[in-house]
């Protein structure tokens, strides 16, 4: 079997017998120069398969999936409220959070964002690639963005807030309930007063200092992470 991955949007089972989009038999046929009979995997939030090549067309590969490798993945999910950064560093930021394991990415506009906007189709891209590679199950979603009010005010989750005027460098593990566990990254040029007052008084946020140097967004992203799945795992 080869090491090829790819993420297939439909229902997934035993036997069945589909067709990939134009894209993906593209990919397969003239890129990894896969043929008839040869074994790939596919995967969605159900658990990942092993498939069959059972034809090749000029326009879409049909397949045929013989077994279940993985089951669905069964852990705490794992958040990040961040502020819209440049396209080629939010780029970044997302590939990598993805790669390290975050379920839902959820875009805040907050006093001093600079991007207002984001690209929810490239993020989407960014995400399904990045799950490919990595190994992952589950594709992460993108939220539409929204202020600080409506996300604190909508969501029932573990809050760690990324707090530079913090004195905390560590993590109580033991003050996480199931719910998900939600990282909080502010804009290059920090949280306001008022969102810092706002963000603290949220039910059992935890403030945390990752480093003493300011660093950019994409770095707190990747750094934060990294902290949190030591704690948990």
């Amino acid at each position: 079997m080869s090491n090829i991955r790819l993420f297939f949007s439909n229902t997934l089972s035993k036997n069945m017998i589909d067709k990939l989009d134009k894209s993906q038999s593209h990919y397969l046929t003239k890129v990894m120069r896969l043929k008839k009979n040869d074994i790939f995997s596919l995967f969605n939030k159900t658990g990942e398969w092993e498939a069959k090549i059972l034809n090749i067309t000029k326009d879409f590969v049909e397949f045929k999936s013989t077994k279940q490798l993985r089951q669905k993945e069964n852990v705490q999910e794992l958040w990040l409220a961040f502020s819209p950064i440049k396209s080629n560093y939010q780029n970044f930021m997302i590939q990598k959070a993805t790669e390290l394991g975050v379920s839902k990415f959820l875009p805040i506009i907050f006093d001093r964002t600079i991007v207002r906007k984001i690209n929810k189709d490239r993020l989407e891209k960014i995400v399904i690639e990045a799950c490919e590679q990595s190994n992952r199950i589950s594709i992460p979603s993108i939220e539409e963005a929204q202020n600080l009010k409506s996300f604190l005010n909508s969501n029932s989750m573990n809050l760690i807030f990324t707090d530079l005027n913090s004195d905390n460098k560590k993590i109580e593990k033991t003050k996480f309930s199931d719910e998900p566990i939600c990282i909080i990254i502010g804009p290059e040029g920090d949280f306001s007063e008022q969102e810092r007052q706002e963000i603290l008084s949220f039910k059992g946020v935890q403030a945390l200092k990752i480093n003493d140097n300011i660093l950019r967004s994409e770095t707190a992203v990747i750094s934060a992470i990294s902290i949190i799945n030591y704690v948990i795992n």
